[in-house]
């Protein structure tokens, strides 16, 4: 826990990203969420991981794709359109049951819209915006501070669930200032453990690990297996708070 500090949504989320344990961020910049790969190419070193601005959206989300497979806590951020052309890789990420961190900081639409605050893209966050039978978890802040902690919690989730997670926030949120404070100590990502899926350094000790979007013949029974653990997530991980 932290004393509360006046923060601008966008550093929230970067920072409390960092002190999730991210440490590998690839991005491209787009407005409203171009603090976050500006708070990322400036503290992510320090830190000990890697920033790279990709040359594309679409190269961001595969690289993503690489470093959540090595089981890196690893994210990227955008806005509307931007994550528009990330669905091809989030689609692949779901198929190779990747946990990673996904930030849509949403901007008026469609096409490019404006840079202003707006809530369109909450169909395409969760009912999956691209193609075939899977979803992300999402989670929907509602404050700078919800939005600054939300990254742990969306870090933990999508490790357990082994799937993309994303932060569905918006224009307004991300550039508002308001005082908040951590709720988590710092997270030391050496201490988290190795998961046994990840392509690691294995030096014989064990059989190689392979990470694939596509498994051919098992396509059927990897879809129902995803729609029970959806299923399970809907059941068990849903929370929301109701104000009338």
């Amino acid at each position: 826990m932290t004393e509360k500090t006046l923060r601008k949504g966008n550093e929230a989320l970067a920072e409390g990203a960092i002190r999730a344990g991210a440490r590998f961020f690839a991005g491209y910049p787009i407005t409203p969420q171009n603090e976050v790969p500006e708070y990322m190419a400036a503290y992510m070193a320090d830190a000990g991981g890697s920033f790279v601005q990709a040359e594309s959206e679409i190269a961001a989300i595969n690289m993503v794709y690489g470093a959540a497979a090595t089981g890196t806590r690893s994210m990227t951020s955008s806005s509307s359109p931007g994550i528009s052309l990330k669905q091809e890789g989030i689609t692949y990420l779901a198929s190779a049951d990747l946990p990673c961190l996904i930030v849509n900081v949403m901007r008026g639409g469609p096409g490019l819209g404006s840079i202003s605050g707006a809530q369109g893209d909450y169909f395409q966050a969760t009912r999956g915006g691209g193609n075939g039978d899977y979803h992300v978890i999402v989670l929907a802040p509602n404050s700078v501070e919800e939005l600054g902690n939300f990254p742990k919690l969306g870090f933990e989730l999508a490790e357990k669930y082994r799937m993309p997670c994303m932060i569905l926030a918006d224009g307004i949120l991300g550039q508002m200032m308001e005082s908040m404070a951590f709720n988590f100590d710092p997270v030391d990502p050496n201490k988290l453990g190795k998961f046994d899926w990840a392509v690691d350094i294995h030096k014989n000790g064990r059989a190689k690990n392979n990470v694939f979007s596509y498994k051919g013949d098992n396509l059927i029974a990897d879809v129902v297996e995803r729609a029970k653990r959806y299923g399970l997530i809907e059941q068990s991980e849903a929370r929301f708070e109701e104000r009338c």
